[in-house]
């Protein structure tokens, strides 16, 4: 039986953080035995927003490192970097012509980035909507795993490819924003209680997987509390659940119901839940950091996944873009 295909990105800008981590990529390490499973460095959709490419490559290798020390195996899905790819490139063009500009001019993030950069409010960043289509189309994925924030982006994909469909005919299947794992998917806080952890703001308050043990020590002992719960059975506030919602996720169970009845009887001591947590967390993320590390010191090693990356995806994106241009007619 066929394996459903699942296409997921990630740009590589700023540094991967703990959030990135239990919100997506450790469920793609899951899906990989389950799915058809493409995951792309998406290092063109970087381009929007951070034009200096002297740190590109670097990037690109740090995080592709990361990724795989994280669980991400290049031989059970296809890894691979979006500028790898040039057919992706092409299907672009075709899916801007059944892309209509008062559309683009409503998506959200496009409001969102031209406010944060007005001096760089580029066609690239209006467009972004249908580059990540043709992300997704070129490999005629059906499952796309994404945030609340891209939802609007995979409705507009499934609009572009109907429309292409209906003007050309049955070319892709229709695209869904995909959450296979429901009630799993994790949102962890900044440290600081202020929105969500970032992968280039508020890095004191962020833990990357690049941290060495004393950041990461630093950073949590450094994280917001309060004076304590003056009743029993108080409701936590949100940077104190945040604080708890780590602890599950790399302490022991006897650990985390300790301090649950501590808080629980008002009897906590926030400073020693954070020495636990600091401890529990180097435990965690230090085979990370140091497995990532020696992936990006092998140079030999990365120029393969690269290579092999390129290679699959680009036999995937031909076969759909056969199929697309003989759709069209441009097959002279």
């Amino acid at each position: 039986m066929q394996k459903e295909k699942v296409l997921s990105g990630i740009r590589p800008t700023g540094f991967v953080h703990l959030g990135n981590y239990f919100g997506a990529i450790r469920n793609w390490v899951k899906m990989q035995d389950e799915y058809d499973c493409y995951y792309c460095v998406v290092d063109w959709h970087s381009l929007t927003t951070h034009p200096d490419t002297h740190e590109l490559k670097h990037n690109v290798h740090r995080l592709l490192a990361e990724l795989i020390a994280s669980g991400i195996d290049p031989d059970k899905c296809v890894l691979y970097i979006q500028s790898d790819v040039p057919e992706i490139a092409e299907l672009y063009f075709y899916l801007n012509t059944v892309a209509y500009i008062g559309e683009l001019e409503k998506t959200v993030t496009f409001k969102e980035k031209a406010r944060q950069q007005p001096d760089n409010v580029n066609a690239g960043l209006f467009t972004y909507p249908v580059l990540q289509a043709a992300d997704i189309l070129i490999h005629r994925a059906v499952n796309v795993p994404v945030g609340k924030d891209q939802e609007q982006h995979i409705e507009m994909t499934r609009t572009f490819a109907d429309r292409f469909n209906h003007r050309y005919g049955e070319v892709f299947p229709s695209p869904k924003a995909f959450n296979y794992y429901g009630a799993e998917l994790i949102k962890i806080m900044s440290l600081d209680g202020v929105g969500k952890m970032s992968k280039s703001v508020n890095q004191m308050n962020t833990l990357y997987l690049a941290d060495t043990d004393e950041q990461i020590r630093k950073k949590i002992m450094k994280a917001k509390t309060d004076s304590g719960p003056t009743e029993p059975n108080s409701v936590m506030p949100d940077y104190i659940e945040n604080l708890f919602t780590l602890l599950r996720l790399v302490s022991a169970q006897e650990t985390i119901e300790k301090f649950e009845a501590d808080f629980n009887n008002c009897v906590i001591r926030y400073g020693d839940v954070k020495k636990q947590l600091a401890e529990d967390m180097v435990r965690f993320m230090a085979p990370i950091r140091e497995r990532a590390l020696a992936i990006q010191d092998d140079k030999e090693y990365l120029a393969k996944v690269i290579a092999t990356g390129r290679e699959k995806a680009r036999a995937s994106a031909s076969e759909t873009l056969a199929i697309v241009r003989n759709a069209m007619g441009v097959n002279y």
